[in-house]
């Protein structure tokens, strides 16, 4: 049996010192990498682009960045990626194992690249809630097969919330795998905020979603609470 390519497209807003650190990791597992830029204003573009990485830039937003990334690949299997996101080891072909048992798409569990008690107990309580729900957001690395991709007409152009909106769209399609990795990823927002307050606004963000605000809405609380 062929072995199943796998295209990452990392969205990028002023990631440079991320794409430095990760990116030839990156590089070194996947057929293909896609930097798809929303236009940023540091050096993200030409450290990407000296790293190795095809570069492309569009109109900012993650999900309409991730959208056009998506058709500039050609791989069968796409897995979208955050720029400060670290991908475990055998990633790649973990994901692939995953798609030949029949999976849809999937992602992976987390963990925080801080190692204090506050940072392990967050990334525990992500776990349980990804194991519970079956939906790993946009920073646990995101990967689905291009048929279905194209079936769902890729991510919604939205402020926020975008990942949970394509998961559970995903999820009516057919099994997702939830692959023990785990990716590792920044601490910096959960720093700033606080884990347990930056968490609890998560989740309740989640619940009016879920409860029908809108996330155009959300978004303003969101930001109001960075």
């Amino acid at each position: 049996m062929p072995t199943i390519s796998v295209a990452v497209v990392i969205p990028t807003l002023d990631e440079e010192d991320a794409i430095r650190r990760h990116l030839p990791a990156v590089l070194g597992e996947a057929e293909e990498v896609l930097i798809s830029d929303g236009g940023s204003t540091d050096d993200t573009v030409r450290v990407a682009t000296e790293i190795g990485a095809r570069v492309i830039t569009g109109a900012q937003g993650r999900g309409p960045q991730m959208n056009l990334g998506a058709r500039h690949t050609s791989a069968p299997t796409l897995l979208f990626l955050h720029a400060d996101s670290q991908l475990p080891p055998g990633a790649i072909d973990a994901i692939r194992q995953e798609i030949d048992k029949g999976r849809v798409g999937g992602g992976f569990t987390a963990r925080f690249d801080e190692d204090r008690w506050p940072y392990r107990l967050g990334s525990e309580l992500v776990n349980l809630r990804t194991h519970l729900t079956r939906i790993p957001l946009g920073d646990q690395g995101q990967f689905v097969t291009r048929r279905v991709f194209d079936q769902l007409t890729g991510f919604r152009d939205w402020p926020i919330l975008e990942d949970l909106d394509f998961m559970r769209r995903l999820k009516r399609q057919g099994p997702v795998a939830i692959i023990v990795g785990p990716v590792v990823t920044s601490a910096r927002r959960y720093v700033k905020g606080g884990v347990i307050r930056t968490l609890t606004n998560n989740w309740l963000i989640w619940l009016l979603y879920l409860a029908g605000v809108s996330p155009h809405r959300l978004a303003r609380r969101y930001r109001q609470s960075r």
